[in-house]
């Protein structure tokens, strides 16, 4: 890191005090009955008359922003009352109880809110993970938060160095834009391990866009968006604390403490460390079934708030080793073919981030906001005989505007935006380096038809120095057909540069030749979709189901090809079709006091040309359906979840010019995976044990050729399903809530 980078980190930090912030309205909701306070997970809370609202976090703590010639704030949670309050332009921070018992239409309802759902008035397509849903599985991080989820899948990439990725519309989790608190999170050197980089107690929910997104946040949406909160201080904990162990040799300790300075100033510290010693060997192949990790990653955020006025800012640092391969192998020993297979990655992450917005003009009908963000990434690798490091230094402003006159229809949106990205990458022998440099600017317009319709149409140009001047349209529209009904469609194109040996690092574990192609181009994708949400009252329940349809085609794609040779993985550009089509259905229930269901079917019809032919994308399941059960007890002292997955079929890379012993199927079989975990709540603290994987269902024989890994039919990255057995794991929380 040189001299100019710390000045850079160190000058924009001092930077945005010049501008002005956005004014919100901090809060915390309970049940009246209980005299400790301890908060309602998933309550509603929305401004009279608007579409702007937000939901309670697990602690009951929510934050919303102020909307012009809006004082009367609507609270709702099934099972309790509706209330409706005057908020003061003085207040900043409210307390409110519900009282249970809810009558519609003499019919009276009685439950929880979801830990899921669709919000119903986003134009775009999104789904809300809270934290009460988070806490129904062991989410030790990003990677493990989906496992309730029906739209997201998660997978090991290989069955060595631990890299996880996502599929989300059926395509690699590189077509989904990664963000945390809307700056770009997982990307670049980041890919392989970053979902693993974002604890999951550091969380207060998560947001799945599904196609592409809006224009403010860039053009690398293709597949959809995923958003992380993290905690923030004023609607956090006093203090939290969170241990985890496993019979996998997983231990994790997580807390995090706030502090109100004064009515203005508030702090965060959240620590996170994690040490896992793989002593497991389920496939009996002399590999570690996981990496051994040590890891450490420190938070710390400041707030500063008045009435017009919010400045964030923060810094974090983060450092990993995980080792991997034969039990055999040591370390220190630079040998690694004299004692085993040995992998070893050591990854430093250091970023920063600073926010600042605010409303101004006549009415306050105008807001300003501003976000920064610099990270320095470096990674050091070694997988067998292979050696790869990599370093990423990463600056990134957003700067964005809106215009909302008073008591209009139209809101527009706009903005001017930066992203750097300076990367020096060395396989072996082989150096590579550039420089990625994109300013952009965008606008954005709204119609809001009161409740009843939106229009969100978007528009940016961004000028890459690799790829020229990237147009990036999109079109979202949300239409409510009746109180139980909502319509909603979109269309619009990404772009997105591949980092090829970054996003592969993983394909190292394998005796497979990189083959990359020269002049690659830079991804370019349509997407287009519908979908219908509906809330259907049936008796005394609440049905909330949704259907929706996408599909994405590429105009540019880079393919990696390991169909047209069992020792070589090759990338080049598209020549021919690529398209995914995604088709879903999922509905949700409380089916007595206390009880949720919810019962999710995918469909993915994914194809792309690979060596001359439209084929099957290989390693992805062509239908995945899910199913979850929760039941919390009456009094909230027990609560049991359960989820069940069904991955369907797939195809896998031919390996028929192998010798016999190191052949495998061509295709894969659908399977099961069961987890479950109960928790037991106490006044300030709980408890809670669970398995994961209970059938103990593994793909066999994931790694080829593990009795010989430095040959040339050794493999690892041909992963479709588990590559660990059974894990049973217990764990606790401790949290006091602040009383305010």
């Amino acid at each position: 890191m040189n001299v100019k980078f710390y000045i850079l980190i160190t000058g924009f930090f001092l930077i945005p005090f010049l501008l002005a912030g956005q004014n919100k309205l901090e809060g915390k909701i309970f049940d009246a009955d209980d005299k400790d306070e301890l908060g309602l997970a998933g309550a509603n809370v929305v401004w009279a008359g608007t579409t702007v609202g937000t939901t309670t976090n697990v602690a009951g703590y929510f934050n919303i922003r102020r909307v012009k010639d809006a004082d009367r704030l609507v609270i709702s949670f099934i099972g309790y009352r509706t209330d409706t309050i005057l908020v003061k332009s003085d207040d900043n921070y409210i307390k409110h109880s519900l009282t249970q018992g809810t009558e519609m239409d003499e019919v009276i309802i009685t439950g929880r809110a979801s830990g899921t759902y669709i919000d119903r008035v986003d134009p775009i397509l999104t789904v809300n993970i809270t934290g009460a849903e988070l806490c129904k599985a062991a989410c030790c991080n990003l990677s493990e938060s989906f496992e309730t989820n029906a739209s997201v899948d998660v997978n090991y990439s290989d069955a060595s160095t631990g890299a996880k990725q996502i599929q989300l519309l059926g395509l690699a989790g590189t077509y989904t834009q990664i963000l945390a608190e809307n700056i770009p999170a997982v990307y670049g050197l980041n890919t392989a391990y970053g979902l693993n980089y974002i604890p999951g107690p550091w969380m207060e929910s998560i947001q799945i866009s599904k196609g592409t997104s809006s224009v403010r946040n860039g053009y690398e949406s293709m597949a959809g968006q995923i958003n992380v909160e993290y905690k923030k201080p004023r609607a956090s904990e006093k203090f939290y604390m969170n241990g985890f162990l496993s019979n996998a040799g997983r231990q994790e300790v997580n807390a995090n403490s706030s502090v109100l300075i004064n009515d203005r100033w508030s702090t965060m510290l959240l620590v996170h460390g994690e040490r896992q010693n793989s002593s497991s060997d389920h496939n009996h192949d002399g590999f570690r079934d996981e990496p051994d990790i040590v890891q450490y990653n420190i938070f710390n955020r400041w707030d500063y708030m008045t009435k017009k006025f919010t400045f964030r800012t923060g810094i974090r640092y983060l450092d990993e080793e995980r080792i991997g391969g034969q039990f055999g192998y040591q370390p220190e020993n630079l040998d690694t073919w004299t004692n085993g297979f040995g992998i070893k990655i050591n990854t430093r992450r250091m970023e920063g981030f600073t926010k600042v917005g605010g409303v101004f003009g006549e009415g306050q009908t105008m807001s300003l906001g501003w976000i920064q963000n610099v990270a320095y990434h470096t990674q050091e690798s070694s997988i067998g005989r292979r050696w790869y490091d990599g370093t990423q230094k990463t600056y990134y402003s957003n700067l964005l505007f809106q215009w909302n006159p008073k008591l209009s229809r139209h809101t527009i949106d706009a903005g001017i935006s930066y992203k750097y990205d300076l990367y020096d990458e060395q396989l072996d022998t082989l150096s590579l380096g550039r420089r990625e440099s994109v300013p952009g600017i965008f606008a954005q317009y709204t119609y809001t038809d009161s409740a009843k319709m939106t229009v969100i149409a978007g528009f940016r140009s961004d000028f890459h120095n690799l790829y020229g001047t990237l147009i990036t349209p999109r079109l979202h529209m949300r239409y409510v057909i009746s109180p139980v009904f909502t319509l909603r469609a979109s269309v619009g194109k990404g772009f997105r540069a591949g980092n090829i040996l970054a996003e592969n690092a993983f394909l190292l574990a394998s005796s497979r030749k990189m083959q990359i192609a020269d002049n690659l181009n830079i991804e370019e994708a349509w997407n287009a979709g519908m979908s219908l949400t509906a809330v259907v009252p049936v008796s005394s329940k609440l049905i909330r189901f949704s259907g929706e349809v996408y599909r994405t085609s590429f105009v540019s794609q880079i393919i990696t090809d390991m169909d047209a040779s069992v020792d070589e993985v090759r990338f080049y550009n598209l020549d021919g079709k690529s398209y995914s089509n995604v088709l879903q259905f999922e509905a949700s229930s409380t089916i007595f006091e206390g009880f949720d269901l919810l019962a999710a079917w995918r469909w993915n019809d994914v194809k792309m040309t690979i060596d001359g032919v439209l084929r099957e994308k290989p390693l992805t399941s062509r239908y995945k359906g899910l199913l979850t059960a929760s039941w919390l007890t009456r009094l909230r002292k027990w609560q049991f979840d359960y989820t069940l997955q069904l991955n369907g079929p797939g195809r896998v890379p031919s390996t028929a010019l192998n010798p016999e012993a190191y052949q495998r199927d061509d295709s894969f079989k659908p399977y099961f995976v069961m987890n479950a975990q109960v928790t037991r709540n106490f006044k300030k603290w709980n408890i809670y044990a669970g398995a994961e994987n209970l059938t103990n269902f593994m793909q066999h024989n994931p790694v080829i050729a593990a009795d010989n890994p430095f040959s040339e039919y050794f493999d690892s990255s041909l992963i479709w399903g588990p590559v660990h057995g059974r894990k049973i794991y217990v764990g606790f929380r401790i949290f006091f809530n602040r009383d305010v």
